[in-house]
């Protein structure tokens, strides 16, 4: 599913137009994005928890020369699914 495909979903699911459907898809992204950034976790209750972790700087290899390579370390967005998700998707 796209974006575009979840706006129209919410769009008929709420009784919302397109326009206030993606508004609030772009909205409730907007805050889960700004929260990872500020390294705080968002969590839906059933559904899953986002949150930001941090991966170690390791080596490497180029896959094209064989040449051993750093990679920095990163701080990356994880997400875990929650119970209610993982039992539907069953």
């Amino acid at each position: 599913m796209t974006k575009e495909e979840l706006i129209e979903k919410v769009a008929s699911g709420a009784g919302l137009s397109k326009a206030d459907a993606a508004r609030a898809v772009n909205a409730t992204i907007g805050s889960i994005t700004s929260a990872l950034k500020k390294g705080q976790s968002v969590t839906l209750v059933g559904f899953g928890t986002f949150k930001v972790s941090k991966r170690k700087a390791r080596k490497g290899r180029n896959p094209r020369t064989g040449e051993v390579i750093a990679i920095k370390a990163a701080k990356v967005p994880r997400f875990s699914v929650g119970k209610s998700l993982k039992d539907a998707v069953k």
